[in-house]
């Protein structure tokens, strides 16, 4: 799993001590972007869509394109545009209309949308986004752990080596059973200075610990109320 650490982190000369580290900066909050991608391995540049969410707030989409234009090459990938709470129809309307290489992109599946949803991104772009969603929201809990399980018994049934899966706010799950290949969090940015520690030092420690590489096919708990798939 590569670990993307959430930005902006402050002050700026502790960040600069993360040289080296895997970024992830929101379009939300962009004030890391150009320092990121001087010291940085690699940038996921995350469209902000969650923190609009949670913050009320409406994005302008072309607003974002441009904002990644100078800055989506490779060994960076962007998040495609979602809504969360929304429409597999709005989803797909704002993929459709996406104008970045998909080899530097990955679309969002939210967790609470049909499992051949899923599927078919994963036919047609290099990398997918889990987000959580809907009754899935809270990340790590019960219900979403079986979600997570029903996702990825689909995913190795479909294909001989897994899909490249990104786990959205995912890096508390480092050494869990899901095969992520990648995954970003925000909380060494946001919690360092309360526990007392160097941003360095909790990255490190993050870093230092894998998810299985592998899946093996889970039993599901079969849902007789949703009719989900």
């Amino acid at each position: 799993m590569i670990h993307y650490h959430g930005t902006p982190l402050t002050p700026r000369a502790k960040l600069y001590e993360m040289a080296g580290k895997h970024f992830c900066v929101s379009f939300a909050d962009p004030r890391d972007a150009d320092v990121c991608l001087k010291i940085g391995q690699s940038v996921l540049w995350d469209n902000g869509a969650f923190s609009a969410y949670t913050r009320r707030v409406a994005l302008v989409w072309r607003d974002y394109y441009e904002w990644l234009e100078p800055r989506l090459h490779h060994p960076h990938f962007a998040v495609a545009p979602d809504v969360i709470d929304g429409s597999e129809e709005q989803q797909d309307r704002l993929l459709s209309e996406w104008p970045h290489p998909r080899e530097l992109s990955a679309p969002v599946w939210h967790m609470a949308e049909p499992i051949e949803r899923l599927l078919r991104l994963c036919q047609v772009w290099p990398k997918v986004c889990f987000g959580s969603s809907g009754e899935y929201w809270q990340v790590g809990s019960e219900k979403w752990e079986r979600r997570a399980d029903e996702a990825f018994n689909a995913l190795v049934k479909r294909h001989t080596i897994l899909p490249w899966v990104h786990m959205m706010r995912g890096l508390s799950l480092s050494d869990g059973r899901w095969p992520f290949a990648s995954a970003d969090s925000v909380n060494v940015a946001r919690n360092y200075k309360s526990n007392g520690r160097e941003p360095e030092i909790m990255a490190r420690e993050i870093d230092g610990v894998q998810p299985n590489g592998g899946w093996v096919i889970r039993p599901e708990q079969i849902s007789l109320v949703s009719g989900r798939s």
